[in-house]
C-alpha cells in the first residue's frame, strides 16, 4: 500500500518504555522537500493515508506513525501515558529522531488532530502549518451543552467507562463492531475502505492489549487532556502557527458546533476552514479533497 516508503521504529520514553512505529518516503534528513507528518485517528493506523500519501510524496517529505496505543506503536498500561502532551511528545521525538528538527507541517485526523492541536499548543516553533480533519477543540465538546451530540458521539462516552467494560464488549466481537461503527459514520458505509485497511482495522479491535490502550486513550481525553486544555488556555498557550480545518458535511461538527470560531478561541494565528461532501473518515472517503487542501494550504 505504501510502495517507496521505509518502515522505522523509534524509541520515545525510556520509562515505561514507548516505541513509535513509522513510515517514511525515503531518507527524510537529506531530502529538500518540505516535511509534512501525517496523523491517524480511533480506531485505525497510518494505513488511513495510503491514498493520499502517494499523491502526496513527490511534493513533501512525509512522515506517518502508529500513535501509542494503536497499531505498532507501543501501549502502555496506565492511563496517564495517554495524555496529550506525552503524545504530542512522541511526535517531537520521532521528528527529531529522524533529522527533522526544524518545523514541519502537519495534517491529523480524529485522534491524531488531538495529538496535533497539542503539539502546535507545546512546540510552537515545530509547526509552520496544520491541518485538523473533523474534530473542534476536546475541551469544546466535552462540555457542549446538547443532548443530541452525546447520542451522535455516544462511543466517547462508552469507550471511557470503567475497564473492563467496553474492553470486553468490543472484544466480543471486534469485525462486528468495526463494520458497525464506521460503517454507520459513513453515508456510502464501509465502501470507502480497502480490504486491508479494513481488515487491519478489525485486528486492532480484536487485540486485547491494543483495544484497552485505545480506551486508555479516551480516557485520558476526558480527565488528563481537558485539565491540560484548561491551564492551557489560562497560561494564555494557544495554536501560534496558521489552521485549517475542514469537516465532513455528512458528520457530527458542522452540526452541533462552529468549527471556525471553536478554533479561533484558542488560537492566536489565522484560522480558515469549510466542510467537504464527506463522512467522518476524510482521509479514506474523499482523500483528492485532502490532498488538495493539503497542497494549497501547506506550502
Amino acid at each position: 500500500m505504501f510502495d517507496g516508503f521505509d518502515t522505522f521504529t523509534i524509541t520515545t520514553q525510556i520509562e515505561p518504555h514507548v516505541s513509535i512505529f513509522g513510515i517514511r518516503s525515503g531518507d527524510v534528513s537529506s531530502s529538500k522537500r518540505p516535511p509534512l507528518l501525517l496523523l491517524h485517528g480511533f480506531p485505525q493506523s497510518h494505513h488511513i493515508w495510503h491514498q493520499a500519501a502517494m499523491q502526496l510524496r513527490d511534493k513533501y517529505t512525509i512522515v506517518i506513525i502508529d500513535l501509542r496505543g494503536y497499531g505498532s506503536s507501543s501501549k502502555p498500561e496506565d492511563v496517564s501515558q495517554y495524555a496529550k502532551s506525552f503524545m504530542a511528545r512522541d511526535c517531537i521525538k520521532v521528528m527529531d529522531e529522524l533529522g527533522i528538527t526544524g518545523s514541519f507541517f502537519i495534517c491529523a485526523h480524529d485522534r491524531g488532530a488531538r495529538v496535533a492541536h497539542k503539539v502546535c499548543v507545546d512546540y510552537p516553533d515545530r509547526v509552520r502549518k496544520a491541518i485538523f480533519l473533523d474534530i473542534c477543540p476536546t475541551l469544546a465538546m466535552y462540555t457542549v451543552e446538547n443532548p443530541n451530540f452525546a447520542k451522535m458521539y455516544w462511543h466517547w462516552y462508552f469507550l471511557i467507562q470503567r475497564s473492563p467494560l467496553p474492553e470486553t464488549l468490543i472484544s466480543a466481537s471486534p469485525r462486528q463492531f468495526a463494520e458497525l461503527f464506521m460503517g454507520g459514520r459513513q453515508v456510502s458505509g464501509l465502501s470507502i475502505f480497502e480490504k486491508e485497511s479494513l481488515d487491519q482495522y478489525v485486528s486492532n479491535l480484536g487485540d486485547p492489549v491494543t483495544i484497552h490502550s485505545m480506551c486508555q486513550d479516551y480516557r485520558a481525553s476526558a480527565t488528563l487532556d481537558l485539565d491540560e486544555a484548561r491551564e492551557d488556555i489560562k497560561q494564555g498557550r494557544l495554536i501560534q502557527n496558521p489552521l485549517r480545518v475542514l469537516w465532513a458535511r455528512h458528520g457530527v461538527i458542522g452540526k452541533h458546533f462552529h468549527a471556525i470560531q471553536e478554533w479561533k478561541a484558542v488560537s492566536n494565528a489565522k484560522v480558515d476552514g469549510h466542510d467537504v461532501d464527506s463522512g467522518h473518515y476524510l482521509p479514506e472517503n474523499v482523500p483528492d479533497e485532502v490532498v488538495f487542501n493539503i497542497l494549497e494550504f501547506l506550502q
